[in-house]
């Protein structure tokens, strides 16, 4: 008889209109308590506040690394094009050496065997305590040592040399004049 009273109608009448998860998520509503939802919206916000301050951040650290990354880009190209034009020049003047060492070993092999000979006697090998010392100390050692060298030579033993070398003058001049009087071109190109 407890069923046929009119508030039990209207307890029945008012879950009809609702389905049955609706009427769960209801009886759960009624379970928590509303500060404690309220302070979990209240931190939610706050966090949401962080996150697109966060955001604003990384997208200008993004703006500024893209921008300095033209930036950089933009030396680079310029610095490898550098790098490049320099490395053509310093070919062009190698195949150029390599030219006039190829006319001067034609034009006079006695004299160029000599110059060769003499300048490997001035370069000696690199020991490992000189590779790891600055190249400014390389450059001032190996000018002293040149200059000490030219300085300890005996006087005889260059008269000697310089006998030699006026001698070969004299041998060499008389094909000078003719290649120059025949208007070789080879003799005086000048590359």
């Amino acid at each position: 008889m407890a069923n046929d009273t009119p508030e039990s109608d209207f307890s029945i009448e008012c879950f009809q209109n609702y389905s049955a998860p609706e009427v769960f998520v209801q009886g759960l509503a009624g379970m928590v308590d509303q500060s404690d939802v309220e302070v979990i919206i209240r931190a939610q916000k706050t966090m949401l506040q962080r996150f697109e301050k966060t955001t604003e951040m990384l997208t200008n650290c993004n703006q500024l690394s893209a921008s300095r990354l033209r930036a950089a880009s933009v030396e680079f190209k310029k610095h490898t094009q550098l790098l490049l034009d320099m490395k053509r020049d310093l070919n062009y003047i190698f195949k150029k050496i390599r030219a006039i060492k190829t006319k001067l070993s034609t034009q006079y092999p006695e004299a160029y065997k000599v110059a060769v000979a003499s300048a490997a006697g001035y370069i000696k090998p690199l020991d490992e305590e000189e590779e790891m010392k600055p190249a400014e100390s390389k450059i001032a050692s190996k000018m002293v040592t040149t200059v000490s060298t030219e300085t300890l030579r005996p006087t005889d033993k260059k008269e000697n040399v310089d006998k030699n070398v006026n001698v070969k003058k004299k041998s060499s001049s008389s094909s000078e004049t003719e290649s120059a009087s025949s208007g070789d071109d080879s003799s005086t190109d000048t590359g």
